[in-house]
């Protein structure tokens, strides 16, 4: 990942950014440590997608679980027990 100093940014403005972003992510150092990250609004968007198709995969799953009978039902203080916390 690319990387620009904090310091750069703001003396040079989004110039700083706009070469660097052309090759990929690029992080903002500041106080020489990575700090923030600065995306395309492309690699933004792939991101949103990706996240929201990982949810519904694990919803997916979660009403597969349901259906085929592998979720139990009960309260805190059954699973407390089942899991023998309390001695």
């Amino acid at each position: 990942m690319n990387t620009v100093p904090a310091q750069e940014i703001k003396r040079r403005g989004i110039a700083a950014v706009d070469d660097l972003i052309a090759k990929g992510d690029l992080h903002v150092i500041r106080n020489n440590q990575p700090q923030y990250v600065v995306l395309s609004e492309e690699r933004y968007q792939e991101l949103l997608v990706a996240e929201q198709e990982a949810h519904y995969a694990r919803v997916r799953e979660s009403l597969q679980d349901l259906k085929e009978g592998r979720v139990k039902r009960g309260t805190a203080d059954d699973l407390i027990e089942e899991l023998k916390l309390e001695g």
